[in-house]
């Protein structure tokens, strides 16, 4: 793969970046692609962020790939600095591809180059076929996440 580039997402990858976000059972009911304004938004918080990696996959000019990776300082675990990888999505066509293998192995390197000691992420209960792809990388489920819709 090696036709493959991670690179920072421009605001021209967004709407490339959306449609991955929205192409599952659970993004097509939270997500608005026909009107990219809120996107455009968060993507300006993000990129004023230094804290904030918002990363696509390119092959062949196309964004086939995209995550988020946060870094948080923190006091727990004697002053550990961890990384949250959010966000992540293969473009459909892509899937099966080992893609998702090469973003999440890029978002734990550049944790390592950040100074993390921790990476950590969460995913929807119903997306038992990621459980087992970020099982296979080495990734355990040792905690339950709580969130409240506000």
């Amino acid at each position: 793969m090696e036709d493959l580039e991670i690179r920072p997402t421009t605001v021209e990858d967004i709407p490339a970046v959306v449609a991955m976000l929205a192409d599952d059972p659970l993004g097509a009911q939270r997500e608005s692609p026909d009107d990219l304004t809120p996107y455009r938004t968060a993507f300006e918080r993000l990129r004023s962020d230094p804290n904030q990696h918002l990363v696509v996959a390119v092959r062949a000019g196309r964004v086939v790939g995209t995550l988020q990776l946060t870094i948080v300082p923190g006091l727990s675990r004697r002053g550990a600095t961890r990384s949250i990888i959010e966000g992540v999505r293969i473009h459909g066509d892509e899937r099966g591809s080992g893609l998702g293998t090469q973003l999440i192995e890029w978002a734990v390197d550049e944790s390592r180059r950040q100074g993390c000691h921790l990476v950590q992420l969460t995913s929807d209960k119903t997306r038992t076929d990621a459980h087992r792809f970020y099982e296979r990388l080495g990734f355990s489920a040792s905690h339950t996440g709580f969130k409240l819709q506000l």
